[in-house]
């Protein structure tokens, strides 16, 4: 699996005009699910990310999770994650998990995160959504579960 971790001072996520999901003060996760991704993939990066030290503290050092600051997350599935580009301009997805295996991995990655008692939203999977975000920093972090980086 791989997350692009954005810290924002809101985000929102709207499909066909209407709001599916919305966060002030956290993180705006982008989730891609790769074919060979499994629950030890999104059980890694849901502790990652959950202890990610990448909010200031009194000194404004970055040394706080969004658990410390009971922020709010906003997940995202994006399987443009996964593209391959290496031949070409245009980039394959065919490494992407396809809906039936990423459905249930992506929700089980949501329903992980929940569990950390923080206000935790998200997208509509396969969903034309539009996001928009104000991103705090800007602090942005991209985790992949295979490569532990």
């Amino acid at each position: 699996m791989k997350a692009v971790i954005q810290r924002v001072s809101e985000a929102e996520v709207k499909v066909d005009g209407i709001t599916a999901g919305q966060i002030k003060n956290g993180l705006l996760l982008l989730i891609g699910i790769d074919e060979a991704d499994e629950k030890n993939d999104a059980d890694w990066l849901v502790q990652k990310i959950l202890n990610l030290r990448i909010f200031g503290d009194k000194e404004g050092k970055l040394n706080l999770s969004v658990l410390d600051i009971s922020g709010e997350i906003l997940c995202i599935s994006q399987f443009t994650l996964i593209a391959d580009y290496k031949k070409g301009n245009r980039p394959s997805f065919i490494k992407a998990a396809k809906p039936d295996k990423a459905i249930p991995l992506f929700d089980y990655f949501h329903e992980e995160i929940s569990k950390s008692g923080l206000k935790t939203e998200s997208g509509i999977f396969g969903a034309d959504m539009k996001v928009t975000l104000l991103n705090d920093g800007p602090v942005t972090i991209v985790m992949d579960s295979k490569t532990k980086q």
